[in-house]
């Protein structure tokens, strides 16, 4: 039976810089706001307040909502991209991972995910792809370095943001092999509210403590409405739109992105290993995004492919906020 695929067009540039800003934002404004209350916390009220957006729009959309099978993916996947994903994430930053560092690890998730995708869903891993996994492989070990050397080995903080990593990648691969006919919407608020458990539950046995209310109550908001609504939605749409590798290309340059809004923001600067690390990091998701358009030219009857899920902060056909 034939497949019918849908056409892209070449990405407009505004909506490459819109969503590369909200998606580098997310770094600077998460930092932001476990620095005003601790982490869980911060999650309970991201998943809860998305969590509610999000259904309340696949509501007024009349869209269709999973039961059954369909739905315990559909929460499976929420717990690997929303759940592992930000509880490492935001637990690292409160560590003292610096926000851009974040940036560099997460922004990884195209070649992690090119892997993964090769391993459980048996998809062809070229030689560009293998040389941009080594090159993200050298990229995080450079901007890591003064780290390591500082701490003398991989301390906490690296380990959670290489949790957070492979909780994005992991689950962006299991959404799309079993939740990929589920509405973005629904799928995106589902995914929160899945999410909203583990952080409960963590928030419960762990100090909760608000620094500055104020500053709380902001970044939230921020982190809410700018990047797990907002970009989110205009990921989705990019993806629909544009193609999964267009918006794959963007993970080039969201990392310096992120690293000037939280200089700017935070004051925090960019050492030298962060230098080459997003150097590197950019060569690395230009090379794996040139090595997915072949595949996509090719006239070979059309099968399935991983759409790659970002490190944007909430999800959607294959997307992480």
């Amino acid at each position: 039976m034939a497949v019918m695929q849908k056409m892209t067009v070449p990405m407009t540039r505004s909506s490459a810089a819109a969503l590369t800003f909200l998606y580098a934002l997310g770094y600077p404004i998460g930092a932001l706001s476990v620095s005003a209350m601790t982490p869980m916390l911060v999650l309970v009220a991201r998943f809860a307040l998305a969590g509610t957006i999000l259904a309340g729009w696949a509501l007024v959309a009349r869209s269709v909502w999973p039961t059954g099978r369909q739905l315990g993916h559909v929460i499976i996947t929420g717990l690997l991209m929303q759940a592992v994903q930000f509880c490492a994430l935001y637990e690292a930053l409160e560590h003292g991972a610096p926000a851009v560092l974040g940036a560099v690890v997460i922004s990884m998730n195209p070649v992690v995910t090119a892997v993964l995708a090769a391993i459980f869903l048996g998809e062809r891993l070229n030689g560009r792809r293998l040389v941009a996994l080594a090159l993200g492989v050298v990229a995080v070990l450079a901007a890591c370095v003064h780290r390591l050397l500082a701490t003398g080995g991989v301390d906490t903080v690296l380990v959670l943001l290489l949790v957070a990593l492979l909780g994005l990648a992991a689950g962006g691969v299991y959404q799309q092999r079993f939740c990929a006919d589920v509405d973005f919407r629904v799928n995106s608020a589902i995914q929160n509210l899945a999410g909203l458990l583990p952080a409960g539950a963590l928030a419960l046995l762990t100090p909760s403590v608000v620094h500055d209310a104020w500053q709380a109550a902001g970044a939230v908001a921020a982190v809410v409405l700018l990047n797990a609504t907002l970009c989110t939605s205009l990921y989705v749409r990019s993806v629909s739109k544009f193609g999964a590798a267009a918006v794959a290309m963007l993970f080039c340059i969201i990392p310096a992105v992120a690293g000037l809004l939280s200089w700017i923001l935070l004051g925090q600067r960019l050492d030298v290993g962060m230098g080459i690390g997003l150097v590197i990091g950019a060569l690395a998701c230009w090379l794996n995004a040139r090595a997915s358009r072949p595949a996509q030219a090719a006239d070979a009857p059309p099968r399935p492919t991983i759409e790659v899920a970002t490190a944007a902060p909430t999800p959607a056909p294959a997307a992480a906020s």
